[in-house]
């Protein structure tokens, strides 16, 4: 009964951060700073949940930093995602058994 009051309290939070919204706001926004910076929490929120993780997933720092310093100049080039994705883990895996 526990697990079921928890899946219902979570529905009806994600139900109102996805309703309230559209509800409260129904003009466009016109500011360019809030559209702006609305433009950007996806990507802010996704580097804060993913970036912390990339240095824990090798059993050398060394390893995870050079792999994600080959993601960033990759894709600052513009690479793929694959293309950045397939090279930085070969280059991680590369230097880890090198250690």
């Amino acid at each position: 009964m526990n697990h079921l009051a928890a899946i219902f309290v979570m529905a009806i939070v994600t139900y109102l951060v996805r309703v309230l919204p559209m509800l409260l706001i129904r003009k466009p926004i016109r500011s360019v700073f809030v559209r702006s910076f609305l433009h950007y929490i996806p990507y802010a929120i996704l580097s804060a949940m993913t970036v912390p993780y990339i240095f824990y997933a090798t059993t050398h720092f060394l390893s995870a930093l050079v792999g994600a310093g080959v993601a960033l100049v990759l894709a600052w080039k513009k690479k793929s995602l694959i293309t950045v994705s397939f090279i930085a883990v070969l280059f991680a895996y590369v230097v880890e058994r090198l250690l």
